[in-house]
């Protein structure tokens, strides 16, 4: 007997934190209690925005904020935190994402290309566009989630102002920005504007327990900048166990350990997984180091640590602010070769190696010596 064809695997969702679950599935909002009594109060003084511009950090809860505030809105929720049972018809049919009302705009799936596209295209704004058309006649609220907005590609966000500037009638739309200085001015003008917070070392805690996720709270914290998306992150790649490296193979400054660095960037090399991409989290751990190194000089070091002997560490390297401006010079060149090698597809160990290699250069240059 034949055996049938397996199903394809279905295509990576662009909002979603690798081994994490989608916000969508998120049954309230976590210590953002200001944006939360914002929201509401204008909800219920009637007096709406049709557009709401969600910014912070990456990974701070926008789009958990986002799905949990259409979530109450379709439902006729009477809570205060915005929170809906899970058994609610309207929030089963979300969590489904079948419900009518309801429109999603994130980056698509290039099926000739087999990935999803680097950016939000003008297609998509269009099908919101006739999303609402085609739900006017129903009447009633509608509500449509663009994440992220900083991700549309020129004409998209076009698109996107012409809708702005002649909203449909009872609709409400969500932009979530990670970097809302990218988008149009005029954009931003239009959007009634709420900032989330990051998490505190505690509140982080309590949200990495309820994802059964497993790690130094304080350090994910310090680490991820109370983003619970990027601690997240972190704990499925293991990414306090990489920043550690980091800081052991800078504490051999400023003779570097050539082994140790070369065993960095060999697991920088290696494939991409479910989990996240070796080479990305990388590049990240790195540019977080050297921006807490560069605040040292400045500021003192940062508290708490993000890994064993980190403090003094980033003390003796940047004890001052001459070593500290030559850090940050030392990292936004570095920003800038990453960009640069990506651009062109360097091999990934090859370019960590590189990067080593000059930043090890750095404290000679402002007269570090070696310890004694």
């Amino acid at each position: 007997m034949a055996r049938a064809p397996a199903e394809p695997d279905p295509p990576p969702e662009p909002d979603r934190v690798p081994g994490a679950p989608h916000p969508r599935e998120a049954h309230a909002v976590i210590r953002q209690d200001e944006a939360t009594r914002t929201f509401v109060d204008a909800a219920r003084s009637g007096r709406l925005h049709h557009a709401w511009l969600l910014t912070g950090p990456r990974g701070t809860g926008k789009a958990t904020f986002a799905w949990a505030a259409a979530r109450w809105l379709l439902s006729g929720a009477a809570s205060d935190d915005l929170t809906v049972p899970p058994d609610d018809a309207t929030a089963r049919r979300i969590r489904a994402l079948s419900e009518p009302r309801l429109a999603l705009v994130r980056r698509p799936w290039d099926e000739k290309a087999s990935r999803l596209r680097a950016e939000i295209t003008v297609e998509e704004i269009r099908k919101l566009l006739s999303f609402f058309h085609l739900s006017a006649a129903e009447g009633g609220r509608r509500v449509a989630i663009i994440d992220a907005a900083d991700e549309l590609n020129p004409s998209a966000a076009n698109a996107l102002l012409k809708m702005l500037e002649e909203p449909p009638k009872d609709a409400t739309i969500f932009l979530v920005a990670h970097q809302p200085a990218r988008l149009l001015p005029t954009i931003r003008s239009r959007c009634r504007v709420l900032r989330l917070a990051p998490l505190a070392p505690e509140a982080m805690a309590g949200v990495l327990a309820d994802f059964g996720a497993e790690g130094d709270p304080a350090r994910l914290a310090a680490l991820s900048g109370g983003s619970v998306g990027e601690a997240l992150r972190l704990t499925g790649q293991d990414g306090l166990a990489v920043y550690q490296q980091i800081v052991d193979l800078f504490a051999t400054l400023p003779r570097m350990d050539r082994q140790a660095a070369a065993r960095l960037a060999a697991a920088a090399g290696a494939r991409p997984s479910a989990e996240g991409d070796p080479f990305d989290l990388t590049l990240t751990l790195l540019d977080r180091f050297l921006g807490r190194l560069a605040r040292t000089g400045l500021l003192g070091a940062p508290f708490p640590e993000a890994a064993e002997a980190e403090a003094e560490l980033l003390t003796r390297l940047a004890p001052d602010a001459d070593a500290s401006r030559a850090w940050a010079t030392a990292q936004a060149e570095t920003s800038a070769r990453a960009r640069a090698g990506r651009a062109v597809n360097l091999d990934p160990s090859a370019l960590v190696m590189d990067m080593l290699l000059t930043l090890a250069q750095v404290p000679a240059a402002h007269g570090q010596k070696a310890p004694a």
